[in-house]
């Protein structure tokens, strides 16, 4: 018998929130994600927000400070499994 089920996703995440999660994991502050990353953090604030779009230099940048993948913060919902499937 098996004792547990696999986990399904519940909720759908934006670009601008996995770079605050992901930023909040880690215990950063945008002050501080911005000193590293020289993007000022009224931009790093409207990316979490949504209001402008990340970008690919951007992402690039995020995600070497914030040692994750561009990919990670680019496509937060990608399905990988659905993909190979199809």
């Amino acid at each position: 018998m098996k004792e547990f089920r696999e986990a399904k996703s519940r909720i759908q995440i934006s670009t601008g929130e996995s770079v605050r999660i992901i930023r909040e994991l880690q215990e950063l502050s945008q002050n501080k994600l911005a000193a590293v990353t020289g993007i000022p953090q009224s931009t790093i604030s409207a990316i979490e927000r949504d209001r402008i779009n990340l970008g690919v230099e951007r992402a690039k940048v995020l995600a070497k400070a914030l040692r994750c993948h561009p990919a990670v913060l680019v496509f937060p919902n990608w399905d990988i499994e659905s993909e190979i499937a199809a």
